[in-house]
């Protein structure tokens, strides 16, 4: 808000999380109410329009956004009730938007998590038998916060590395189909969107230990439970598997997109099979739903802008001290600036399109597409010409940062840090992402997204 001249109003919503607010099954939908988290926030956004006016704040002119979980839950607003246009919102910034396995409320995964978490509670059949609850709902309703939140997170820590028990689900009323079906059908609410992901957002919420080709298979089949052999195949054969070594002791870095080494197997993260893991992770959960949703706001009369988070090490979150973060130096200065200034655009002026000397920062060195108006050159995303901005520095001093005895990562420091900003075809880019998503749309239905 600082960087923008406190040009707009900034409202912090809280909403219920866990078995609080994704506590889903048949049950729940017959005696409480599923998707109770996002049902919050769209209450949050009523509020807003009720009441913003009284802080000086225009109700026409809103826009949500988060990063990560807060980005996927705006998109499942952009998609609720079928994308009917509810005037609660116009834009949507959707920073690495997390779109999680979704299924319908009476699915045996959601309704498995509720009897797990039934019981932790204290609440299965033997315990309302004697207690002479009519079914387990009532019991959840009587028992302690304390009992339940502590119920939650046994559930919520008893899954595969980086899943969640209590997550959104179709009910057929907020949410009606998966993401990525209404997506391509082009229903969604909203005018706008800025949407982008980092370069390495499968670090670290996927699995860190694949060194061995056989723990990559038991990783796909434990991930992907529901894949058929012809699925698999499909997947090897996009991500090139069989070219990579399942050794993870290659020279790590950071590939440009356009060029060279693809981030299939190569990153500052890891490389061989191990990078593999984290580009599926990565593309699947947030990459794809990112290019998904630029393509359904791309075109009239909507518009999207797509971009990708580059600064080394873009480990998922690593852009939230770019943007959230007053007077943060890391990634630098000026590229703060600039991010913040494309953020504040958006908001303020219907575009992330900034002048030239806020991308550059006024740094001589600095390298970023322009128009011949001094503004920096950034293209609406279109399924025809789709079009993103890889945001990256350039200069200073690599210094590493030891996580554990057997981590590091490299970060630049230094005050010739520069912005170095570029345009990329968004399908093409990392050897053919357009390929991937493509792939993944097909067998969402198996994942389910």
């Amino acid at each position: 808000m600082n960087t923008n001249d406190n040009g707009f109003i900034t409202v912090e919503i809280q909403y219920r999380l866990g078995a609080f607010g994704f506590l889903s099954s048949a049950e729940v939908r017959e005696r409480g109410t599923n998707n109770a988290g996002l049902l919050d926030q769209r209450f949050a956004l009523q509020w807003v329009q009720q009441h913003i006016t009284k802080f000086g704040g225009n109700p026409r002119r809103v826009t949500i956004g988060g990063e990560s979980a807060g980005a996927g839950a705006a998109m499942l607003h952009s998609l609720a009730y079928g994308g009917e246009e509810s005037n609660l919102f116009q834009n949507i910034i959707a920073a690495s938007p997390y779109s999680v396995p979704i299924y319908p409320y009476d699915d045996p995964v959601p309704t498995g998590y509720y009897e797990e978490f039934v019981e932790k509670a204290g609440c299965g059949p033997s315990s309302i038998a004697n207690a002479r609850y009519n079914n387990s709902f009532d019991c959840l309703v009587a028992a302690p916060s304390e009992t339940l939140q502590n119920a939650s997170g046994l559930v919520s820590e008893s899954g595969l590395f980086g899943t969640f028990a209590f997550l959104p689900v179709i009910d057929h009323d907020l949410i009606r189909e998966r993401p990525s079906v209404q997506l391509l059908s082009g229903k969604v609410s909203g005018q706008r969107i800025l949407v982008g992901s980092n370069a390495n957002d499968g670090v670290p919420l996927s699995n860190p230990n694949v060194v061995t080709r056989a723990a990559f298979n038991s990783y796909l089949s434990a991930t992907f439970p529901n894949f058929t052999e012809t699925d698999l195949a499909w997947l090897n054969l996009v991500y090139d598997t069989a070219d990579s070594q399942p050794t993870d002791d290659s020279p790590r870095f950071d590939t440009l997109g356009t060029s060279g080494p693809t981030a299939k197997n190569q990153s500052e993260m890891a490389t061989g099979l191990q990078q593999t893991v984290f580009k599926i992770f990565a593309e699947s959960t947030f990459d794809c739903p990112a290019q998904w949703l630029a393509e359904a706001f791309g075109g009239p009369p909507r518009q999207a802008w797509k971009y990708q988070y580059s600064v080394t090490p873009a480990y998922h979150g690593a852009d939230m001290n770019a943007y959230f973060r007053a007077g943060a130096s890391w990634p630098s200065k000026g590229f703060n600036h600039a991010f913040q200034k494309i953020w504040g655009s958006f908001i303020i002026n219907d575009s992330p399109i900034i002048p030239l000397q806020d991308a550059t920062a006024n740094q001589s060195g600095a390298i970023v597409p322009e128009t011949p108006h001094g503004s920096l050159d950034w293209p609406q995303f279109h399924p025809s010409a789709p079009w993103h901005m890889d945001l990256n520095t350039t200069g200073g001093t690599v210094s590493p940062v030891v996580v554990t005895p057997n981590y590091t990562y490299y970060i630049r420091q230094g005050d010739d840090i520069v912005n170095h900003f570029r345009l990329a075809n968004a399908y093409t880019w990392e050897g053919g992402r357009g390929l991937r998503c493509l792939f993944w749309r097909a067998v969402a239905d198996r994942i389910p997204l």
